[in-house]
């Protein structure tokens, strides 16, 4: 075991002591500063490490490492005449060693806002389909299968995946993400693998590639159907024998990582067409999570937009609290081509131009909104039209007044008895939520 002494309880100091202390190879025998009340002076004595405002009492036998992050040069030159008696960092060492710490601690901050934003509690949705994957995700986080999440763009295949990871024993690791289908094949087998220096023009340097960056953790494989034939056999031998070998070097590396793979594809059929390996196929789908599109959980969107609300809020200082009859209407029919991200997008827009507290059907772009000759369209193929466009005209009526029968019965010149026969005729069921 090190032995480490550090002086400096500034900024830097009480980041080492976070560090340090937490390493089972370094015991932290104490921390010195001139002044009692430093950060770092605090921490120690909650840790239970020794503290001191002289740093010379640091510097005795059987301390292995000095470590001065205080820049100072009286400090500097003392440790320097006692070199002989024990190693010290400092000086360009010690600002090096701090700027590392520095980044280590962007990253955990980094860290801390992607767990906020990709976090269990954001997977939205009652739906059947999405309740079964709640039930799935705790379930597969224990493993370390290879899982394969298949599903249109914009569905939350990322959130899905870092979800796993969150809940997985890897959940201190890195989660690392690949898009592979934004890489040409030469940049994709050195992004994942790594290369060394010279291994092909423009190698100037050594690299890591991602398995060696997620060794311990999880790599998430975004667009997996994108790979060529050459890179699936490289990752297949990954996946069977947790190693592999840089471009342009012929040493095995061994690693541990969790592959979770993403595509909008239909790999089956890619399987079929041989553009896919079958081989490879099967191993990456040990467990297979279909994600539905948006336009198949209407009954979630509600919830979405009251989840994006909520964030636009917090993020634009808005107040905006709920959602009119009209606008919720507009928004539970459209068919969202681009799934949730382009409902996020379209709620986005809405809390840039919406001033009060109430988004209306004024506010959404005018692209979403149904035409007029929208219910003809809908109706005019069905076996009674008629009766079809009596049920669609009661029915968007329900939907503008909120489901308010006497509202609902006046715009229709009906009776309320008629139109809660005609509701209870159609089997009208009015939806958990249609406003904020």
């Amino acid at each position: 075991m090190t032995r480490v002494a550090i002086i400096g309880a500034g900024k830097g100091g009480t980041a080492l002591i976070e560090i340090l202390h937490k390493d089972s190879l370094v015991k932290v025998i104490g921390i010195a500063d001139l002044n009692p009340d430093a950060p770092g002076m605090d921490l120690a004595r909650r840790l239970k490490i020794p503290v001191t405002t002289d740093y010379r009492k640091l510097i005795r036998e059987g301390t292995d490492l000095v470590i001065d992050v205080t820049g100072s040069k009286a400090v500097r030159e003392a440790l320097e005449k006692s070199a002989g008696q024990v190693e010290v960092i400092g000086g360009l060492s010690a600002k090096f060693m701090w700027q590392l710490i520095e980044e280590r601690i962007k990253s955990k901050a980094m860290a801390e806002v992607l767990r906020d934003r990709y976090s269990f509690e954001n997977i939205i949705g009652r739906s059947e389909k999405m309740q079964e994957i709640y039930r799935l995700i705790p379930k597969i986080a224990k493993t370390n299968s290879t899982v394969l999440i298949e599903g249109e763009s914009g569905t939350g295949k990322e959130l899905i995946a870092h979800s796993i990871h969150q809940f997985s024993p890897r959940e201190e690791k890195a989660f690392i993400r690949v898009n592979c289908g934004a890489l040409a094949e030469g940049l994709l087998e050195s992004e994942l693998f790594g290369h060394v220096k010279g291994a092909f023009t423009g190698a100037i340097t050594h690299k890591l590639g991602r398995f060696e960056l997620a060794d311990g953790g999880t790599l998430f494989l975004d667009e997996i159907g994108d790979i060529s034939p050459a890179t699936q056999v490289k990752l297949l031998r990954v996946i069977q024998e947790g190693e592999f070998e840089k471009v342009g070097d012929s040493r095995r590396i061994k690693v541990d990582v969790r592959i979770i793979a993403a595509t909008n594809k239909d790999l089956k059929k890619a399987v079929e067409m041989r553009e896919f390996r079958q081989d490879l196929y099967y191993r990456l789908r040990v467990v297979p999570i279909h994600l539905p599109p948006l336009r198949e959980r209407k009954d979630d969107i509600p919830l979405l937009v009251n989840h994006f609300i909520d964030r636009f809020d917090k993020e634009m200082g808005k107040k905006v609290t709920q959602v009119s009859p009209d606008a919720m209407e507009i928004l539970m029919e459209y068919d969202y081509p681009g799934n949730i991200r382009e409902l996020e997008n379209i709620i986005e827009h809405v809390m840039v131009f919406c001033s009060g507290d109430t988004i209306r059907a004024e506010h959404l772009l005018k692209d979403i909104q149904p035409s007029r000759s929208d219910i003809v369209g809908r109706v005019i193929e069905r076996e009674d039209p008629l009766r079809a466009m009596e049920q669609e005209l009661i029915l968007k009526v329900l939907k503008q007044t909120g489901w308010n029968y006497k509202k609902t019965a006046e715009r229709l010149k009906l009776s309320r008895t008629t139109l809660w026969r005609k509701v209870k005729e159609y089997a009208m069921e009015k939806p958990t939520h249609v406003s904020l």
